[in-house]
């Protein structure tokens, strides 16, 4: 009981870029928001930092039994604020600099990043992702890492890394064969291209397509108390 007074305490301490909750005091479940949308919930270095957090605190609470992983505004994530202060993948070597050391810090950062969306699977308690509106990038590596995906009619998926000259590093090249199948897989993440609610139903990325995000919020409620 002593670790989960600990937990308890640290979750009312509160998150500047997550809002952690027990919607219903009477069901073990506990909803972790991203609670960025002015910024469409774009993982900055502060996301990559709260996420694990929230994630070691609810896997040592008791009282919680099921984690719901959601998020405010009209979009779910923007994917990674790549140009925030702080950012491994912003930093950018100053002239003279150790091309070694550089990759070297980047690597490392890399590291982190992985590690934080890592916590989420790593999580003993169920974690059911609910997604509405655009999930992007960042968004796609967060939500395969969760144990069961459910969706809005007007969800999109899209990884695009590869549009930016970049590999989508962050677990979901080893994650999403694993949900949809190695082909589908490959198609996301070479080709750059948005799905629709219901293909990402058809391929098994997502279990269920709710009508509406009301309707999504209370079917995931109901799933999460079950």
């Amino acid at each position: 009981m002593a670790g989960g007074g600990s937990s308890d305490a640290e979750l009312l301490r509160g998150f500047k870029t997550l809002a952690v909750s027990r919607p219903d005091p009477a069901a073990a479940v506990y909803e972790v928001r991203l609670n960025r949308p002015a910024q469409r919930n774009a993982l900055s270095p502060e996301a990559f930092a709260e996420i694990p957090r929230a994630m070691s605190l609810l896997d040592r609470l008791p009282a919680a039994r099921a984690v719901v992983l959601s998020a405010s505004g009209p979009h779910f994530c923007a994917g990674i604020e790549l140009g925030a202060p702080g950012s491994p993948l912003a930093a950018v070597p100053g002239r003279g600099a150790d091309p070694a050391a550089a990759a070297e810090g980047l690597r490392r950062g890399i590291l982190d990043l992985q590690a934080a969306l890592t916590a989420v699977e790593l999580c003993r308690k169920p974690v059911i992702a609910a997604v509405h509106g655009a999930c992007v990038g960042g968004g796609v590596e967060l939500v395969a890492a969760c144990d069961i995906r459910y969706c809005s009619g007007d969800a999109t998926f899209v990884l695009k890394e590869v549009d930016m000259a970049i590999v989508a590093d962050l677990g979901a090249l080893q994650r999403l064969p694993r949900i949809v199948g190695y082909g589908n897989a490959a198609d996301l993440a070479l080709t750059g291209r948005t799905i629709t609610a219901l293909e990402a139903k058809e391929m098994g990325l997502v279990s269920r397509v709710f009508d509406s995000k009301q309707e999504l919020d209370a079917a995931v409620a109901k799933i999460a108390k079950a």
